[in-house]
């Protein structure tokens, strides 16, 4: 309870696992260089005050209603360049990591089925919003885009269904390529070395062990490897008020963000 007697809305968080802080680079624009801070700043106030309404997560689409600056909420859709299922499958097969389809009805988010999946640069999203800015990045669509990852932070099968896929899509494509490689190697089975009288081919000479690639570390965000509680205190200890703590955790986000620019 606030010291007025009404209640105080608890602060809302997005963006606080891989995949879903991934979907917001990219829609922000760090992947390709520095970010408008005051628009984002803005977005975020939005989010934080449920100014989206009407959220709606399709195959491939994302709708909503953002309250603005007009008495009309502006209407914003997100469209996404969907990812080609038997491609991923496929690919997953190759890293060995088809096991991570079962790690995603777990609730985890596998790092391998990610980098597969989610978007990598500013096109994969084409954005629109009804506001008179002509920016394609408005604070609206910034804001929808902070409610959808806030989903992917609950439930990570979301970003599938923003892909344009889901799981039963992605494991049917694993069960249509298992029955493909096993009619492969029934044909290869039955024209052996032994059949056909051809001698095996000469194994190939021991080769230097390749290097390793040098290490691509994620983009870290210090500020979800804080106790969110323990930071709140802080602030409110240090004479901001309850109702500015939001707002002061944003503030020390974009600080971050510079620092790591």
């Amino acid at each position: 309870m606030s010291p007025r007697g009404g209640s105080r809305k608890a602060t809302r968080g997005y963006g606080v696992t891989p995949w879903s802080r991934a979907l917001c680079d990219v829609v922000e624009g760090r992947v390709t260089g520095p970010v408008d801070s005051r628009r984002i700043t803005k977005a975020r106030s939005y989010f934080r005050d449920r100014n989206v309404r009407q959220l709606s997560i399709g195959s491939g689409r994302v709708t909503a209603l953002v309250d603005g600056s007009q008495l009309e909420p502006f209407e914003v859709t997100l469209t996404v360049r969907p990812v080609h299922a038997p491609t991923v499958t496929s690919l997953l097969r190759s890293q060995n990591a088809v096991d991570d389809l079962l790690a995603l009805t777990r609730g985890t988010q596998p790092k391998a089925l990610g980098e597969l999946v989610l978007p990598t640069e500013a096109a994969d999203i084409a954005s629109s919003c009804t506001c008179p800015d002509e920016t394609v990045r408005c604070i609206h669509v910034l804001a929808v885009t902070y409610e959808v990852a806030a989903e992917i932070d609950k439930h990570a099968t979301t970003l599938l269904t923003v892909m344009g896929t889901d799981l039963p899509e992605l494991l049917s494509a694993v069960e249509s390529l298992s029955i493909g490689s096993l009619s492969v190697e029934s044909l290869s089975g039955s024209a052996s070395a032994e059949e056909t009288g051809m001698p095996s081919a000469p194994l190939a000479p021991s080769a230097a062990p390749a290097l390793p690639p040098l290490p691509n570390p994620p983009r870290m965000n210090p500020i979800l490897d804080l106790d969110i509680k323990t930071l709140h205190a802080a602030l409110r200890a240090s004479g901001i008020p309850a109702g500015d703590v939001g707002e002061a955790v944003d503030q020390l986000a974009e600080l971050y963000d510079v620092l790591l620019e």
